[in-house]
C-alpha cells in the first residue's frame, strides 16, 4: 500500500508540475498544459502542439526523461511485488510441503470451521502434532496468520489425504459442515489406512452415526448430543461439572487430568501403585487405569500392578505429569 501511494503521488506530481510548467514557460491554459503533459507523459506525440519557446523544449526535455524513468519504475515495482509473492508462496510451500513429510503419529483435522478451531487450539496447547485439510481459501489464510500446517483442498480426495501422510498418521478428526461429506470423508480414510483411529462429526440425525461407524468411524461425536448434555449437568451436578472442567483445562488452577501410557522399558512396568511411588514422587492421583484389553479399572486399589501397555489416568498439577510422563 506505501508503494501504491508513493507511485500515484509521483505521477500526480509529474501530471500537474507538467501543466503548470506548460502554462508558464509556454503561455498554455491548464487544460492544454495537461494535454502536452499526457501526451509527453505516455509519449505519445501526436505533433498537432508542440513546445515553441526553448524554454518550453528544455522541460520537455526533462519531462520526458522524468516520465520515462517513472513508467520504468512503475514496471519494476510491479514486476517486483509479482515476483516476490510468487516466489514467497512457492516457498511456503515446499516448506510447508517439508514439514509434513517429516510428520509421524500426528492427526489430520478435516474441516477448519467452529467446531475445527477448537479442535486445532487445543492440539496446541497440548503439543500434539496436527494438520488441517480445509478447502476455504479465506479459512486457508487464517490456517496461514495462525501458523497451523494446512493443505487446501477435498479432504475425500485420496490424493490429499496422501499428502496429509495417512499412512503415517495417529488419527483423523471429520468435522465438516454436512454428514454426507464426513461420511464421504470417513470411507475414503478408512479404505487407505484400516488401522486409523478416525473421529467423525455427527449432526444427530436418524441413522446417521450407524452409517458413520459402518463407514469405518471409530468414534462419532454429536456435537448438539453433547452440548445438551453439558448444559443438563450444569443444572443437575455444578460442581461437579466445574471440576471436570478444570481437570480437562490446562490454564486454571494448573491442574488437569491426563493419559499416560507404560512402555515396556518404564521402571513402573510390573510395579503395583504402592511400589511406584506415584503420589509420593509427583504428587499426581492415578484415577483409573485402561488395560491393554480394554478393561478400565476405576479408582484401582494401592496392590493394582502396573504393567506394559497399561494407560494411566492421572489428575494432578502440569509440571508433576510432565515430570511423570518422562519415566512412562
Amino acid at each position: 500500500m506505501r508503494k501504491i501511494i508513493i507511485i500515484a503521488v509521483i505521477f500526480l506530481a509529474l501530471l500537474f508540475g507538467g501543466a503548470f510548467g506548460y502554462m508558464i514557460l509556454e503561455n498554455t491554459g491548464f487544460w492544454m498544459g495537461m494535454y502536452l503533459t499526457v501526451i509527453t507523459v505516455f509519449t505519445v506525440g501526436y505533433g498537432d502542439i508542440v513546445p515553441i519557446h526553448p524554454s518550453g523544449r528544455v522541460f520537455t526535455v526533462f519531462l520526458v526523461i522524468s516520465s520515462v524513468s517513472f513508467v520504468m519504475y512503475t514496471f519494476s515495482k510491479i514486476t517486483e511485488t509479482m515476483i516476490e509473492g510468487e516466489l514467497r508462496g512457492l516457498y511456503k510451500r515446499r516448506k510447508m510441503n517439508k514439514q509434513i513429510s517429516r510428520l509421524r503419529d500426528h492427526y489430520i483435522v478435516c474441516g477448519f470451521g467452529r467446531i475445527g478451531k477448537e479442535i486445532c487450539k487445543i492440539l496446541q496447547e497440548h503439543h500434539r502434532p496436527f494438520l488441517v485439510i480445509e478447502k476455504d481459501e479465506e479459512e486457508s489464510k487464517s490456517l496461514d496468520e495462525l501458523q497451523y500446517m494446512r493443505l487446501e483442498g477435498d479432504a475425500a480426495d485420496d490424493d490429499v489425504l496422501q499428502s496429509a501422510g495417512i499412512d503415517r498418521a495417529k488419527g483423523l478428526v471429520s468435522v465438516v459442515a454436512s454428514d454426507a461429506d464426513n461420511l464421504y470423508i470417513t470411507l475414503t480414510a478408512r479404505g487407505l489406512n484400516p488401522s486409523l483411529y478416525i473421529m467423525a462429526r455427527s449432526s444427530g440425525g436418524p441413522g446417521v452415526q450407524t452409517k458413520l461407524k459402518r463407514a469405518g468411524a471409530s468414534k462419532v461425536i454429536s456435537p448438539y448430543s453433547i452440548g445438551a448434555r453439558r448444559m443438563a449437568h450444569l443444572i443437575v451436578r455444578p460442581t461437579v461439572s466445574d471440576f471436570i472442567d478444570l481437570t480437562m483445562r490446562a490454564g486454571e488452577l494448573d491442574l488437569m487430568m491426563e493419559e499416560l501410557k507404560v512402555s515396556a522399558a518404564s521402571h513402573l512396568n510390573g510395579k503395583n501403585l504402592i511400589e511406584s511411588e506415584i503420589r509420593k514422587k509427583y504428587d499426581v492421583i492415578v484415577v483409573a487405569i485402561k488395560r491393554q484389553d480394554g478393561v478400565m479399572l476405576f479408582n484401582p486399589r494401592s496392590e493394582t500392578v502396573i504393567m506394559a501397555g497399561d494407560i494411566l489416568i492421572v489428575l494432578g498439577a502440569n509440571e508433576h505429569i510432565l515430570g511423570l510422563g518422562r519415566e512412562m
